[in-house]
């Protein structure tokens, strides 16, 4: 089965649209495999999507492969965008802009409604919450300087749009951006790579110690560096106790993180993480059968887990990684979103 990290998805109602990654990151959008999960709610938006004759022949077949819809395209890249995007100084990867991800994202979502009414009812997202999520804080405000005149017209579209639907507080709201901007002051987005673990004090010893990638089905998106290998840990024995600690490089936003040390996939130890200087950092005592755990094992045996441990959870492999990040590395220029272009301007910048 394919990790959902190669292939954006639209939640439809009553289906699922998939898209190839290849495809969208290059700029093509020229299928879409759709899956139904209620032929009844997706009977409607699928005629006037596809036509009556290929909209029957999927509701009867229960998936189809169509030609894909650009509006649909845009939507599913920046919903992949908002989850996958690998940001990573060393990958040479910015980061993006929640919040320019946010407005682009609304009006896709928008211009989707547009082209076939229905079929985002129950989406994850309105244009009107991602809109007020984009605008929250001033957040919006403070990352336009780069692509303001970008801003301006997404906004003046948000608005009209807004206004048709009877919203007229989100209307004002969405028309006052333009002025607003004028005023703001531009902000950055700021991210470093740190060192590991600080070194271990005389007299101790240290048990067990490592280095690990995240995988990004575990951790929020936007986060932490994408790059492979930003964990290292150890396990010390102290005079008084044995601990865990933690250190993982590249950090871009606060979260609420926490490390798993496991042996043969069973966590024995976890340790909450906090944002520092570029990093997240924790420490944390083991208790006794955890630290003779630790004492018995052999160099190897012992795994460093960072996010969410669910069986559940379809992780990401060092190889899922590394072709996403190839992807994104070769997405040509003239395809790239507003949170992108923002990002490029200001490399330019301090460059």
């Amino acid at each position: 089965m394919t990790h959902p990290v190669h292939t954006p998805v639209l939640a439809a109602d009553g289906g699922l649209i998939h898209f190839p990654l290849a495809d969208l990151l290059a700029g093509r959008t020229t299928t879409m495999h759709l899956e139904l999960t209620d032929a009844g709610a997706a009977e409607p938006w699928l005629t006037r999507l596809a036509g009556a004759e290929a909209g029957l022949a999927a509701l009867g077949q229960g998936q189809a492969d169509l030609a894909a819809t650009p509006e649909l395209g845009r939507l599913a890249l920046l919903l992949w965008l908002r989850r996958w995007w690998p940001a990573g100084p060393s990958l040479g990867i910015p980061s993006l802009n929640p919040a320019l991800l946010d407005l682009e994202t609304a009006v896709a979502t928008a211009d989707v409604e547009d082209v076939a009414e229905g079929i985002l009812d129950g989406f994850e997202a309105t244009p009107a919450e991602l809109f007020d999520t984009a605008i929250a804080d001033d957040g919006l405000l403070v990352a336009a300087a780069p692509v303001a005149a970008e801003v301006r017209a997404l906004c003046t579209r948000l608005a009209a749009w807004f206004d048709d639907q009877d919203d007229a507080v989100r209307a004002e709201a969405a028309a006052e951006v333009p002025a607003r901007l004028e005023r703001a002051v531009p902000g950055q987005r700021a991210y470093a790579l740190a060192a590991g673990v600080d070194p271990a004090t005389p007299g101790e010893g240290v048990l067990a110690s490592g280095r690990a990638s995240v995988d990004w089905a575990r951790v929020p998106p936007g986060i932490l560096d994408a790059a492979e290998d930003t964990v290292t840990w150890r396990i010390v024995a102290g005079a008084a106790a044995t601990r865990l600690e933690v250190a993982v490089a590249g950090a871009f936003a606060d979260a609420a993180i926490t490390a798993f040390a496991t042996h043969e996939g069973e966590p024995f130890a976890e340790v909450p993480l906090s944002l520092g200087a570029g990093r997240f950092t924790g420490t944390a005592g083991l208790d006794e059968a955890a630290a003779r755990l630790a004492a018995r094992v052999l160099p190897g045996q012992i795994t460093l887990v960072v996010g969410v441990t669910d069986e559940g959870v379809a992780e990401t492999t060092a190889e899922d990684r590394a072709e996403v990040v190839a992807l994104v590395r070769a997405r040509p220029p003239e395809t790239r979103t507003l949170a992108e272009r923002a990002a490029a301007a200001s490399a330019d910048e301090e460059f």
